[in-house]
């Protein structure tokens, strides 16, 4: 069991709450003593002129996203995504979860109904039971239990347990921030008082089965209500400046992970965080680019330090597409990278050397470019690199594959780089094999393209 936390502090509604939330994020996210591991993205689809979930699917796998959250379980979207190599979290909607606390029949009627036919080829990892459940507000607040929220949880996670797959899929729910009473320094912050009791036991919950804590973040928020007190630099994710605080100098690694888990054993997982493109002065496609390009570099840099190598934190970008049917202000409906048509609001680089052709685009998807016959193999972007030399000695050793493009004096020796060369020889046992799903599996570390990962010199084989 965790240990209770300590007294909670005052929490006190003042203008300049969001800042001391804004300071805890990026104390989390910028802080060198953490190491985040990992691009997800947040799929919505309150929209009427967004791509067909196949194309999507399509075309995540030519980019670096490895991980999709969405927000319920929609089949058209979890049979998409199918032997795709990329990992689903999926949704209990708030107004589901009273249901669901009622027993475990329940959670499990769920669970077969929603998740479990489109197991094993779709890769479900996690369930987030509700999204901001404790902290809804106004009239959705009334109708909701925060007990019964720990008890959809515990429910839902004894479904899995009795199926055998609590290993593979994870419960968990994401906050807000406003699950935080704040003081200066946010180092001291805690639980507001009102919620201790549910988040103590939520933090068990997590501790107990191996789940993360996952908060959704947005330092655009704070600056919007904030102007003033908020340098918009900082807000950006450009560090410190104009702020008085140096986002390194938290010894514990940042405020946010010491009040959650003092004993570092729940993993944090920033699960929702962007910038919106249109509503205000400050949502620009400029501003948007630039947060969520140090967002994107931030959860590729993986820098630890050798006194705190593993605590990794995932990062989900908010969102996929702009969706015209979101209910809220303009700012709401224009979070996304990509418009409806599948057109980029702005450029961000998601691309993935070794994975596909860094030109996919959902227009070509759509006009059949890049598309065909063809089909290779490589190496997921994030895939643990004990288990890729495994799978390459394997390859170029016993599964006969001939790797002399991948030595010095060969047309794939350049980049040096254990991902790359695993690609290229994953991909030729994949062909010389039939091109079969499960030959490119690969401990979980391969994925299938219909983009031709060749580049320059280096040719990648192909039926």
């Amino acid at each position: 069991m965790v240990p209770p936390p300590p007294p909670p502090l005052q929490l006190c509604f003042t203008p300049q709450l969001p800042v001391l939330l804004l300071f805890l994020f990026l104390l989390l996210i910028l802080s060198p003593s953490q190491n985040v591991a990992g691009v997800g993205i947040n799929y919505g689809t309150l929209g009427n002129n967004l791509p067909s979930p196949k194309k999507v699917a399509q075309l995540l796998q030519s980019t670096i996203i490895d991980k999709v959250k969405i927000y319920d379980t929609n089949p058209e979207i979890l049979e998409a995504f199918a032997n795709t190599g990329i990992d689903l979290i999926v949704a209990v909607e708030n107004y589901h979860v009273s249901n669901i606390s009622t027993d475990t029949a329940s959670a499990d009627e769920w669970l077969s109904t929603r998740v479990l036919p489109f197991l094993p080829a779709t890769s479900v990892v996690a369930i987030v039971v509700g999204n901001e459940y404790l902290t809804a507000d106004g009239n959705q607040m009334m109708k909701m239990n925060p007990k019964a929220l720990v008890q959809a949880m515990q429910n839902m996670h004894a479904a899995l347990l009795a199926r055998g797959l609590e290993r593979k899929i994870k419960v968990t729910t994401p906050h807000s921030m406003a699950v935080l009473a704040s003081s200066f320094p946010p180092s001291a912050s805690t639980f507001a008082p009102d919620i201790t009791p549910t988040m103590t036991s939520i933090l068990a919950f997590l501790a107990d089965t191996g789940a993360p804590f996952m908060v959704n973040a947005y330092p655009y928020f704070a600056y919007r209500d904030n102007p003033s007190s908020v340098n918009l630099e900082y807000a950006l994710l450009g560090g410190s400046a104009g702020v008085g605080i140096n986002a390194s100098s938290s010894g514990s690694g940042g405020g946010l992970y010491a009040v959650h888990d003092p004993k570092g054993s729940i993993k944090i997982t920033v699960s929702e965080s962007g910038w919106p493109s249109k509503g205000d002065s400050a949502a620009t496609p400029e501003n948007a680019k630039t947060y969520n390009t140090r967002l994107i570099e931030r959860a590729q840099s993986n820098k630890g330090t050798p006194m705190r190598p593993k605590e990794n934190i995932e990062v989900f970008v908010f969102a996929l597409f702009n969706e015209n049917k979101k209910e809220g202000g303009v700012s709401e409906r224009n979070f996304g990278i990509f418009n409806g048509d599948g057109s980029k609001v702005y450029q961000v680089d998601l691309s993935c050397q070794f994975c596909s052709d860094d030109g996919m685009t959902f227009e070509k998807i759509s006009s059949g470019v890049s598309r065909g016959p063809s089909v290779w193999c490589v190496a997921k972007p994030h895939a643990d690199e004990k288990v890729l030399q495994s799978v390459l000695d394997f390859c170029c050793g016993p599964g006969g594959v001939d790797c002399r493009e991948i030595d010095r004096s060969g047309g794939c020796f350049e980049p040096e780089k254990l991902h790359a060369h695993a690609s290229y020889a994953m991909n030729a046992y994949y062909q010389m094999h039939g091109r079969n799903y499960w030959n490119c599996d690969f401990k979980g570390t391969g994925l299938v393209t219909f983009s031709d990962p060749s580049y320059g010199t280096c040719r990648y084989s192909q039926q």
